[in-house]
């Protein structure tokens, strides 16, 4: 018997440290690899961060500006030139690499300004780039100042070539991308696999233990029923059963089982009924097959190239055909999907699509007011959006998810003097709370049932 226990228990630590071994070598490795990269395993920054940082700095020297100006050239670039232009490769517009050497500042702001206006002045490099392009006219973009345009040039310049290197990281507030994120990345969930790896090893261990006992007590049993030296009360013992009969038949137990169901009616029921009118996660079939993932993830479009009053209207709205024709009159043109845009356009009539999120009428919202004045994130509210194939309803769109919003969102007053006198009171009966959206009266009825 001794030597059956020595082998079991010898068996089982060979299991444990043959399924943890893995995973202790792979924890080992990924904090290696953390301290190579001059990252400590609790994720501050070391020798590394600070080499990485000088590069940075010397960012307006090799970008072609500082490092302010690239990084709001950034986002003027991604808001407005994104869609038809890229730096080094060709989209709708040709790629805009070089363009600061190929044309002076004082030529390329009235370009952008109206593309038109410099063509028909019979400008010859003008005039070439338009018939170069297919006869693509260039949308205008009266609304931006000299010094943007200047900033989306300096962006651009330090863009060239395919890196950005030391001006990519100012402009975009130090973040690291491509592989180096992706490491970083590893490194962090490396902590978070090695417990689910360790959790799912001590659930085998466990299972492997009581099936080990198991087994001990029958080779027990058997032993002790080879024996003849038992006297009358050990071998009653030996050879009880459970009386399985006796427990079906027991009123407690009918008795625990018919609460237990009966909770769980009740629980289900008020799901049931709680869920009425909700539609999260619904993804209808759209007529056109329109892949946010491609258009918003990995073409960066940006969302109000398209819903052109998400920061201007009480709705976001849906974009009509000639927006996708900015594009595809040009790409894709043979795509049995984009074709259908060319029936919708051809028959005069508006495409069918099929309505995701839908508020009740009896709610009042305003998109604009959560995303230009409340500076509320796309992503907030419908989820990682750029990389959906299909567009489906991510949150729940309830009245109690949104006050839960309201509660818990602090609000952005800076600059906007409206506030100045509420903050001010707020701080002075409740400082040690944030001034929330429910601070400013956003939990009050009336606010969306009016």
């Amino acid at each position: 018997m001794n030597s059956f226990l020595s082998r079991t228990s010898s068996w089982v630590l060979a299991l444990f440290l043959a399924l943890a071994g893995p995973a202790l070598a792979q924890d080992a490795a990924s904090t290696a690899n953390v301290s190579k990269a001059g990252v400590a395993p609790g994720g501050a920054a070391t020798a590394s961060a600070g080499a990485a940082a000088a590069p940075a700095a010397a960012a307006p020297g090799s970008g072609g500006g500082d490092a302010a100006a690239i990084a709001a050239g950034d986002a003027l670039f991604k808001n407005n030139c994104a869609q038809c232009h890229a730096v080094n490769d060709k989209v709708v517009g040709p790629a805009l690499a070089g363009i600061s050497k190929r044309r002076t500042i004082s030529w390329l702001i009235p370009w952008v300004h109206n593309s038109s206006k410099v063509i028909a002045s019979g400008d010859e490099y003008a005039v070439k780039l338009f018939n170069d392009n297919g006869k693509q006219q260039m949308p205008a973009f009266p609304q931006l100042s000299d010094k943007e345009i200047t900033s989306i040039i300096a962006w651009v310049t330090s863009q060239e070539g395919g890196g950005g290197g030391a001006a990519a990281t100012a402009a975009t507030g130090g973040v690291t991308t491509g592989n180096a994120a992706a490491a970083d990345g590893a490194d962090a969930s490396g902590g978070g696999k090695y417990m689910d790896v360790l959790l799912i090893v001590l659930v085998v261990v466990l299972i492997v233990l009581v099936v080990t006992l198991a087994i001990i007590a029958n080779l027990m049993k058997d032993v002790l029923q080879g024996r003849k030296d038992l006297d009358g009360r050990d071998v009653e013992i030996l050879e009880q059963r459970f009386n399985w009969a006796g427990l079906y038949q027991s009123s407690a137990l009918r008795g625990i089982v018919g609460v237990v169901f009966a909770l769980v009616l009740l629980y289900v029921g008020v799901q049931s009924v709680m869920a009425v009118g909700l539609t999260q996660g619904y993804q209808p079939t759209q007529p056109i097959a329109f892949s946010h993932k491609i258009h918003a993830g990995e073409n960066n479009i940006n969302c109000a190239y398209c819903h052109t009053s998400v920061y201007k209207g009480k709705s976001a709205n849906i974009p009509s055909a000639n927006i996708c024709m900015n594009c595809h009159s040009q790409i894709k043109t043979e795509s049995p999907e984009i074709k259908k845009i060319y029936r919708a356009i051809e028959r005069k009539q508006p495409i069918q699509w099929v309505r995701v999120h839908n508020l009740p009428d009896l709610a009042y919202f305003n998109h604009s007011q959560h995303t230009q004045v409340g500076g509320i994130q796309c992503q907030t509210c419908h989820g990682p959006i750029q990389n959906m194939e299909v567009v489906y309803q991510y949150s729940a769109l309830t009245m109690g998810w949104c006050i839960n919003c309201h509660r818990e969102t602090p609000l952005n007053t800076k600059g906007n003097a409206y506030y100045d006198n509420l903050v001010k009171l707020h701080d002075k009966s409740n400082s040690a709370v944030p001034f929330t959206v429910s601070s400013n009266g956003g939990t009050e009825c009336s606010k969306c049932h009016y």
